[in-house]
């Protein structure tokens, strides 16, 4: 029986390589010249440093660019809250999201038996591995979770007759 994979992964080495352009920039550009302005990374926890709330956005914002440029979805990227630190510096983590939640598995598995088609879903550790009796069911529900589901990226991987 045919199946494929549903995962959200990210390329940890791209997400490095857009986090040392994006310093590298920083470090270059003249509005930045004189601040503390940077992105430090630990495995998949970014810490953007910055002088104020407005540069704080900039980094940001070329953080977003590189990202994008490099071929990584930035809606894997959860921002968290900003802090200051000392005087008026801040800064703010982001968390690169990998793998499904369980709460986004369940909804696609919902979405799946909802629609009706021929397709059972099941969750595998941080994948939803579906199942079918024909590729032209499998290929409609792919066609079908990426129309549903937009806020989150996803991969659709590992396809087998």
């Amino acid at each position: 029986m045919p199946t494929f994979d549903i995962v959200s992964e990210v390329d940890k080495q791209e997400v490095r390589n857009a986090v040392e352009q994006a310093n590298k920039e920083v470090g270059t550009r003249f509005d930045f010249k004189g601040s503390d302005a940077r992105i430090e990374q630990a495995d998949y926890q970014l810490t953007v440093y910055a002088d104020d709330d407005f540069k704080l956005e900039q980094v940001q914002d070329i953080l977003r660019t590189k990202l994008t440029k490099r071929g990584v979805d930035v809606r894997c990227l959860e921002k968290g809250s900003a802090e200051k630190i000392s005087g008026n510096k801040v800064k703010q983590k982001l968390t690169v999201k990998v793998g499904l939640e369980t709460e986004l598995a369940k909804k696609i598995i919902r979405l799946i038996k909802d629609s009706k088609m021929k397709a059972q879903a099941s969750i595998q550790g941080d994948l939803v591995r579906v199942t079918g009796n024909k590729k032209d069911v499998l290929q409609d529900v792919i066609q079908f979770i990426k129309k549903s589901v937009d806020d989150f990226p996803l991969q659709f991987q590992n396809f087998r007759d």
